[in-house]
């Protein structure tokens, strides 16, 4: 039996690896979730009740509920009188996504320049150091993950929740995008010197040069994402 194309084995493995074992609803959504975002699980892909259930071992009823909830996350899409599929991803949508995550992102490189809460500056800095490692060895794949981790980290020392949640949201659309920008060449380096530019915004205690540094970040991000996008 395969389910969106996968194998039983493809996505049981996301649940054996789920940090909420134990909790039925919450590790299949947890999986399932995983499954999208890693593109296991691939764009308009359908998301059937019984074969999930049967790919999980669990009845349909923690399923029913955890496509509900990547309804709401904007992973899913039900569609009337046919079932639940994985949402789409096109040009326009990425378009859309940097437009919130331009802003969003400048709000909260701003906050944290201003707050500058004890050791931010420092694991910005580790996060930086260690990306510049990674970028010598030419290990683009390695590169993704420590890519999100930067935004993360400020994010986080923000101390704002509401934006903590939206920011989160993003960088689940933002994994499923396809292709990487670091394959772009000079990309990796201009975006060293990107991050670079942040933090020393943000140890300088200046907001609107984070702000300016953030956004300025992500419209670039979203050039080289479009050129990925269209082969160019």
């Amino acid at each position: 039996m395969t389910t969106g194309g996968k194998t039983v084995s493809d996505l049981r493995r996301y649940l054996a690896v789920s940090p909420l074992r134990g909790r039925t609803t919450e590790a299949v959504t947890h999986a399932l979730r995983e499954a999208i975002l890693d593109g296991a699980l691939a764009p308009s892909a359908w998301l059937r009740e019984d074969e999930l259930a049967e790919a999980f071992a669990v009845s349909r009823t923690p399923v029913r509920e955890a496509l509900r909830r990547l309804s709401d996350e904007g992973l899913a899409i039900k569609t009337v009188h046919h079932g639940t599929v994985v949402a789409p991803l096109s040009l326009e949508d990425v378009l859309a996504l940097y437009v919130v995550r331009e802003n969003l992102e400048g709000l909260i490189a701003r906050l944290v320049a201003t707050r500058r809460p004890p050791g931010v500056v420092e694991r910005l800095e580790e996060i930086h150091a260690r990306m510049c490692e990674t970028a010598k060895d030419g290990n683009t794949d390695k590169l993704v993950p420590e890519n999100l981790a930067f935004p993360r980290a400020i994010r986080e020392a923000a101390g704002n929740p509401y934006l903590e949640r939206f920011l989160g949201q993003v960088e689940h659309a933002v994994r499923r995008l396809p292709g990487s920008t670091f394959a772009q060449p000079g990309r990796t380096e201009e975006m060293l010197d990107e991050h670079q530019r942040i933090i020393a915004a943000i140890a300088a205690g200046d907001s609107a040069a984070a702000e300016t540094a953030a956004k300025e970040h992500m419209r670039r991000a979203r050039e080289i994402r479009v050129q990925v996008m269209l082969g160019s």
